[in-house]
């Protein structure tokens, strides 16, 4: 930081030394000291407008187009995580819900859904209640699943552009929590229920990050990409046919 200040500083003596060297030139050629003062009050006339032209609105917009490529950039890494195995958790969890009547209904996008919609959906995602008995899930399999992507999860954590995005992080912590838990555990038969209803809890907070997570990105496809769109509505989870065939 301090090396970075001394060149800053060092630059600006020199430009101001500069300006003062070509303004005696100036002098010393023309010998008129009136023409000199009335540009120079010009210029520092308008330097409140370069100012306010090039440090706001200028630094505004590119720094605007900045941000909207880093979160297209992190839409993709959104298009990686639930290609690899977002799409396969809504999908296989939401089979043990007790409730998942009520979440389908809630959650089953189609195509002339609109950003109220979305909306809508997204704040009962943020308030999801999963109704969920662990003794008739599965776990074995979760586990084997989260394990088996372990590896690609790690390597969107160490993404730089999850720094934009703390909601997608926060359900990547949220599944690689999970992971930890289920592998913590020499077996998963015969667990008491407290321990299982503990394990209930994690799957709720991964899947409330899930549901909202997955609505944030169909949107963004529904806008952007009305093809990949159309493939989430003819396979997601949330309707009661699924099927990649146009039919």
């Amino acid at each position: 930081m301090r090396k970075h200040f001394s060149f800053v500083t060092y630059l600006a003596i020199a430009f101001v030394t500069l300006s003062a060297i070509a303004y005696y030139m100036h002098y010393l050629i023309f010998h008129d000291i009136h023409h000199i003062l009335i540009y120079m009050l010009g210029d520092l006339a308008f330097l409140p407008l370069e100012v306010l032209l090039v440090v706001v609105f200028l630094e505004r917009l590119l720094a605007r187009r900045e941000t909207q490529a880093k979160l297209e950039k992190l839409n993709m890494v959104m298009g990686a995580f639930f290609s690899e195995l977002g799409n396969h958790l809504l999908r296989d969890l939401i089979k043990h819900f007790d409730n998942r009547l009520e979440i389908s209904r809630h959650l089953n996008v189609t195509e002339s859904w609109t950003k109220k919609d979305f909306q809508k959906a997204i704040d009962f995602a943020y308030h999801l209640r999963i109704e969920v008995d662990c003794r008739n899930t599965d776990l074995g399999e979760l586990k084997a699943i989260l394990e088996q992507k372990r590896e690609f999860l790690l390597m969107l954590l160490g993404n730089p552009s999850l720094l934009e995005h703390d909601r997608f992080t926060d359900l990547l912590w949220a599944v690689t929590h999970l992971d930890e838990e289920l592998a913590a555990r020499p077996t998963l038969i015969g667990l008491p229920d407290k321990d299982l209803e503990h394990i209930a809890g994690d799957i709720q907070r991964l899947y409330d990050h899930l549901a909202s997570q997955w609505l944030d990105y169909v949107q963004h496809l529904k806008s952007k990409y009305p093809f990949l769109f159309s493939l989430v509505l003819r396979t997601h989870p949330f309707q009661e046919q699924q099927s990649p065939i146009i039919t």
